[in-house]
């Protein structure tokens, strides 16, 4: 026991630790590297193009209006010479499917255009990536500046930074709200500090949005919060073009001189260099197959194809190819051969059908409405004279900006007589702009002209300067004896 004693280990618990895993890391900040090319400059007109079209369009004047104007207060849409009223929300249903199905269409030809060239996201990134790097120079340059301890040339460059990004947000938040409220109206309310709450509001935010977006975000929107960039694969086939890495070609890659050759020591053509990398907007590597971060902007390719060129090797390493077209080495013309596939036409053609039918119906509406409301408190009665009189309530709307005169008629009951109520028929007559009427008739029928029970009869409404007419169909009740 003694010997026990002597020889016995103490043991020390050691109490247990807490420990804590995160599932969340941090992004790197991206900092993209500049590029010139064929995509690129491609990518800038489209820049040009819908910015020209965003901050312009207010600007300009429709007959002693603003062009485009979506007059909320009124309930009015204008669309240059068309005009649009809430009862005309089918067309903004048609205007919705047309998008949808657009962006079907183009999808499956070749991926992610959208998102590439004229998404407002990838835009205005462009834009602001573009202030960025003229302020504080190429990827190199501002990863020093941010590495760099704070001085008087870094307080300038970021001050200035931000000075231009609020700046261009706030303005696009002007254009914005620009659509809403005259913009004649509102720059000269804002400068002198007596815009509406409202417009001040939306002015601030939606340029805080672009600012946010575009200034920091950037590459998360597109990664997190679009969900494009999760349902994208589902419109996506074999025959769909997208920005793909030749591996066959590419692999093993590795670094050489240009003296040594494209093929030295077994290495492919990716002298992985990773400038296809640091050119892209949302950081990924195009090498490691298609991702759903990629928005096929296509500044690899334009990237890579200026690296071949200069170790004086053949061009398409990345390129826009398809994935049967990629695995059967197929050419351009054969892949091209295959976007007139049928799941293409079908797009195509319900596209088309569409936007004509579309077309179409707004080429024929008419500059004024007619809702015919029978009284259901009395369904027919006689007159004094022994006529047999049904009334009806008019609902007559001028949706034109000019004074309009009509004229109203009722057919499909041979002798019928409009009676107004107050004997005025100038109430269906001179309506001035947008204006909007209830008028009381009461249509009369000889008694016993016409068998007892419901007949058709049609109120046929016609705009005397236009020569057009409308007609709606309702019922004339005739009682039995």
């Amino acid at each position: 026991m003694g010997d026990i004693g002597k020889n016995a280990v103490k043991i020390t618990t050691i109490p247990e630790q807490e420990v804590v895993f995160s599932l969340y890391k941090s992004e790197d900040k991206v900092y993209a590297r500049s590029v010139s090319g064929f995509y690129n400059n491609w990518r800038w007109v489209m820049v040009w193009v819908t910015q020209l079209f965003f901050y312009g369009v207010p600007w300009l004047q429709w007959d002693g209006r603003q062009a485009m104007l979506f007059d909320l207060e009124g309930m009015r849409f204008y669309v240059f010479g068309l005009i649009f009223h809430p009862q005309d929300l089918i067309y903004l249903a048609f205007l919705l499917i047309v998008s949808a199905l657009s962006l079907f269409l183009f999808t499956a030809i070749a991926g992610r255009l959208w998102c590439g060239y004229t998404c407002p996201q990838t835009v205005y990134t462009e834009i602001y990536m573009w202030m960025e790097q003229k302020i504080e120079g190429d990827r190199i340059a501002r990863m020093r500046l941010d590495d760099s301890k704070w001085n008087l040339n870094k307080i300038t460059r970021k001050s200035l930074k931000q000075f231009a990004w609020i700046a261009f947000g706030l303005w696009t938040g002007v254009t914005f709200v620009g659509y809403f409220t005259p913009m004649r109206e509102l720059v000269p309310s804002l400068l002198q500090f007596q815009a509406g709450g409202w417009e001040t509001f939306w002015v601030c935010f939606y340029g805080f949005a672009t600012y946010g977006n575009a200034g920091y975000m950037r590459e998360q929107v597109c990664k997190y919060m679009c969900p494009y960039a999760r349902f994208q694969s589902a419109m996506f086939d074999g025959d769909t073009m997208n920005v793909t890495y030749d591996e066959a070609r590419g692999e093993p890659r590795g670094a050489r001189s240009k003296k040594a050759g494209e093929n030295v020591n077994g290495l492919g053509s990716c002298i992985d260099c990773n400038i296809c990398v640091q050119v892209c907007p949302t950081g990924i590597d195009i090498r490691n197959g298609l991702q759903y971060e990629c928005i096929g902007c296509g500044a690899c390719i334009d990237a890579c194809d200026d690296v071949m060129d200069k170790m004086g090797y053949a061009r398409g390493l990345i390129k826009y190819t398809t994935q049967n077209g990629m695995d059967n080495r197929w050419s351009r013309q054969q892949m091209l051969a295959r976007l007139l596939r049928p799941r293409v036409l079908i797009y195509t053609a319900i596209l088309m059908t569409m936007v004509v039918g579309m077309a179409v119906s707004i080429y024929y509406k008419a500059d004024f409405r007619l809702d015919v409301l029978r009284d259901r408190a009395v369904m027919a009665r006689y007159t004094n004279d022994g006529k047999i009189e049904n009334v009806y309530n008019l609902k007559l709307e001028n949706e034109t900006e000019e004074m309009r005169d009509y004229d109203l008629k009722v057919t499909g009951l041979p002798d019928l007589v409009i009676h107004f109520s107050d004997n005025n028929v100038q109430q269906i007559k001179a309506l001035k702009p947008f204006e909007k009427r209830n008028v009381i008739v009461e249509i009369q029928l000889p008694d016993g002209e016409t068998r007892a029970g419901s007949h058709k009869i049609f109120f046929e409404m016609t705009d005397i300067q236009a020569k057009e007419t409308i007609k709606e169909k309702s019922v004339f009740i005739v009682p039995s004896n």
